[in-house]
């Protein structure tokens, strides 16, 4: 009986549930938390060239195998047994995944590997099967995208039986192939090629998706910084540290939530073709904002280990860093959604370059703190710049 009526798999288009995000989605996305919290204290630990490098390549794998389950799920109703196992098993995998990240460059090369590929391919050929009967064109979107999945597979194992500079080759290559996929619609010999036009998404839905994970995100910073304040002896500087680390997650949280999303999940809404828009807004653009808040965690670690050490380029990557790299997702992903890019983060970024001229003379606590009050800046200058208003002409830009 599990297997039959796969039409009853779907969510019902047009319903009220059509855009709600399940509770068996937001468990889904525990599994994340460990993996932003891997990710983090991995590339605090090994804050090299190259270490920043795995760490970008990572931050791609965990995005990638999110979001496109996040894609999934746009389709498929979660609250059905079939799919909720379907999850219930990745979530499994992505613990695997996750716990792996550390190491994935080392000995648990293949343990990574082999979760994020079973992931990718055991997903999507889920749901082939599921919209066989359901959805024609979305069944052949998905065969598609099985294809391809399959094909950067080949490069995610063979790259995981090697060892050091080749696993790197062939993990870059592998991503290469999944990244290109969605701009090259899928295109396949005898299948052709999906168009934007093709995906029928509920916009609402992948916005809200989107916006829980960055809300995961910034959890882990808030997390960080409170279980590193515990473990530190009380002074006047740590608890200097302290709030530093929390006002700048705040401002994070303000200069993503308080108009990006509500304005980027009004507008792919009433979208007349919310695919191009979801590709662009929030498959790609999402990626600097979630590499940004992680690099912010780096950073926080750094203004705890070493608040009084005098600030160098090594302390700057991270402090200024962060916040920019999250700044210039916002404005691709602000200008994408509003067609005007936002003036205050051009000047927020500008800002952030003006601190490098500072480095010879300030310690890294005395950065971080510049550091956050460019982006308290930023958050106060949207925000007087857009609610001077009327909430309803909220999607001009703040120039």
């Amino acid at each position: 009986m599990v297997l039959e009526g796969r039409e009853g798999w779907l969510r019902a288009k047009g319903s009220k549930n059509e855009s709600k995000v399940s509770f068996v989605e937001l468990f889904f996305d525990l599994v994340f938390v460990f993996s932003i919290s891997q990710l983090a204290h991995t590339l605090a630990e090994h804050f090299t060239p190259l270490g920043a490098l795995e760490a970008i390549m990572l931050i791609f794998a965990v995005w990638w195998v999110w979001v496109f389950t996040a894609w999934v799920t746009n389709w498929l109703d979660p609250d059905r047994m079939p799919v909720r196992i379907m999850l219930f098993t990745l979530m499994f995998a992505g613990l695997i995944l996750s716990a792996s990240i550390p190491e994935a460059f080392g000995e648990k090369g293949i343990y990574f590997a082999g979760a994020y590929v079973f992931m990718q391919v055991g997903r999507s050929l889920f749901t082939v099967y599921a919209l066989k009967n359901a959805s024609r064109s979305n069944h052949r979107n998905f065969l598609r995208i099985t294809s391809w999945l399959v094909l950067s597979g080949v490069f995610w194992i063979a790259g995981a039986l090697m060892e050091g500079e080749m696993r790197v080759v062939f993990w870059l290559i592998a991503l290469l192939i999944e990244y290109s996929a969605p701009a090259l619609g899928f295109r396949v010999p005898g299948l052709g090629k999906s168009t934007t036009a093709d995906w029928d998404v509920s916009g609402a839905h992948l916005a809200e998706r989107c916006a829980l994970f960055i809300i995961i995100c910034l959890g882990e910073a808030v997390l960080q910084a409170g279980k590193t304040f515990a473990e530190q002896p009380v002074t006047p500087l740590i608890v200097a540290v302290f709030i530093t680390a929390f006002v700048g997650t705040v401002a994070l949280w303000w200069i993503y939530f308080q108009f990006g999303h509500e304005r980027a999940a009004h507008r792919i809404e009433h979208d007349e073709v919310p695919g191009s828009l979801a590709r662009q807004a929030f498959t790609y653009a999402h990626i600097p904002i979630l590499a940004g808040i992680i690099l912010s965690v780096v950073g926080d670690e750094f203004l705890f280990a070493h608040p009084h050490e005098a600030a160098d380029l090594h302390a700057a990557a991270a402090l200024l860093g962060g916040p920019a790299v999250f700044l210039l997702g916002n404005l691709w992903f602000k200008g994408v959604t509003t067609g005007r890019p936002p003036l205050s983060h051009m000047v927020g970024l500008a800002g952030l370059a003006l601190l490098l001229l500072t480095l010879p003379i300030v310690v890294v606590y005395q950065l971080g703190v510049l550091a956050t009050a460019v982006l308290v800046v930023v958050a106060i200058w949207e925000f007087a710049s857009l609610t001077r208003v009327v909430p309803s002409a909220r999607s001009t830009g703040d120039h």
